[in-house]
């Protein structure tokens, strides 16, 4: 199976339509003497871009043995020829209508040509500086969580939190992987947490970056989740056996790795005779995908229980998707932290002093940083959202979506 095919026709089409559009702008804005070079440099413009939509369309990106990266490069490649292009014919075409409404005859349609062409030329500057520097350039968060239930003997305790790495979209180059293993480790944490999707598609792509990641050091070592990519569930596999093998290979490595994989399980955090649950679920699934996660056999849900969802211990829950904590988590414990990933804020982020936005926000409610909300009891609870340090379907982060590390200092 490739892209889907409605997906690319839709894209070509549009891009029909604005390829016409800027061509009669051409003949409208341009001399006579000039005309020709500059059609002869759009037509250079429009076989790059269908070359690129066409090897879109013949890759595979399904099959048990396709590379994905080369079809994330076309794809990207082809939409930031095209994004600046809509935008220039949407401000010309603005411009054009102004100009006829004001009475204005071409001033107002010469000026909007020109902005359309700087915000253009702006625009793919900004798509490439993504694929270049920001996707490179680790920002590291600090948060501190205050609870009157944390034990004394952990005021001041560390966590350091990562993820949605996505290793497989770097191939086999291991230097951002190492240099954020490096940032991580001189937090000193006490202990580290990886909210899941190591690889993009399958265990595979872990091989390259297992010693690097092994180097990942923290007094209580390093605790990890699944996140929806981890599972295979983006490829069609030959055999569910492959896809059975695929899962059990990425257990092992991560076990190889030093991490400990909270499959629905919990495992307590202890510092002389106090201690602290550190709970992990697997992935809890949006539709189309399965919900794996099961929070009540990660941890008792019985009140009845010594140890329970709703106990008086310290609870911190891993969980890989934030809408888990909406859905589920605040209905039904009072679990004092919880840390998720997932949304990589669509690698796409605007920040202004305090105030930051992505297009996260039209389908998540909560896709990045820090949120606290009292449960049905009245107790109040939280929930982090890091925007992770790697990329999927795009190679790229854009404006302030930086790949994060969060340290989170516990205070009683």
């Amino acid at each position: 199976m490739r892209l889907p095919f409605f997906f690319l026709i839709i894209l070509a089409l549009l891009a029909l339509v604005v390829d016409f559009y800027i061509l009669r702008d051409i003949n409208r804005r341009v001399e006579e003497r000039h005309r020709k070079v500059w059609r002869i440099c759009y037509y250079i413009s429009m076989t790059i871009g269908y070359a690129l939509l066409i090897a879109i369309m013949c890759i595979p990106v399904r099959k048990e043995d396709a590379d994905i990266i080369p079809v994330m490069w076309l794809l990207y490649s082809f939409l930031s020829i095209y994004i600046p292009k809509t935008l220039y014919a949407i401000i010309s075409l603005i411009g054009r209508v102004g100009s006829r409404i004001c009475g204005r005859s071409g001033k107002q349609g010469n000026a909007a040509g020109v902005t359309g062409l700087v915000v253009g030329i702006w625009i793919f500057l900004t798509l490439w500086w993504g694929v270049f520097f920001t996707r490179r350039e680790i920002e590291v968060n600090k948060i501190t969580i205050t609870s009157s239930k944390l034990p004394q003997s952990f005021n001041g305790y560390k966590i350091v939190q990562f993820s949605d790495a996505h290793v497989g979209t770097w191939g086999e180059d291991t230097t951002f992987v190492a240099k954020l293993v490096n940032e991580i480790n001189s937090l000193n944490p006490d202990v580290i947490v990886f909210t899941g999707d190591i690889v993009n598609r399958r265990t595979e792509e872990l091989r390259p970056f297992l010693k690097t990641l092994s180097r990942l050091k923290a007094k209580d070592g390093v605790y990890s989740i699944l996140g929806n990519h981890d599972y295979g569930d983006y490829i069609d596999w030959k055999n569910e056996e492959d896809h059975k093998a695929n899962n059990r290979l990425l257990a092992q490595w991560e076990k190889e790795m030093g991490w400990k994989l909270l499959n629905n399980e919990h495992d307590f955090l202890v510092k002389g005779n106090d201690s602290i649950v550190m709970i992990g679920v697997e992935n809890w699934g949006e539709p189309p995908f399965p919900e794996y996660g099961r929070l009540r056999d990660a941890y008792n849900e019985s009140r009845d229980s010594a140890y329970n969802l709703n106990d008086n211990k310290f609870k911190v829950l891993l969980t890989h998707n934030p809408e888990h904590w909406n859905r589920e988590v605040l209905k039904i414990s009072n679990i004092d932290l919880s840390l998720a990933g997932h949304t990589h804020a669509m690698q796409m982020m605007l920040r202004v002093g305090g105030w930051q936005w992505s297009p996260s926000v039209f389908k998540y409610e909560r896709w990045g940083g820090l949120y606290n909300e009292n449960n049905q009891e009245g107790y109040p609870m939280n929930l982090y959202v890091n925007i992770g340090s790697g990329e999927v379907g795009m190679p790229s982060r854009i404006g302030a979506a930086y790949p994060e590390i969060t340290e989170i200092t516990l205070q009683r």
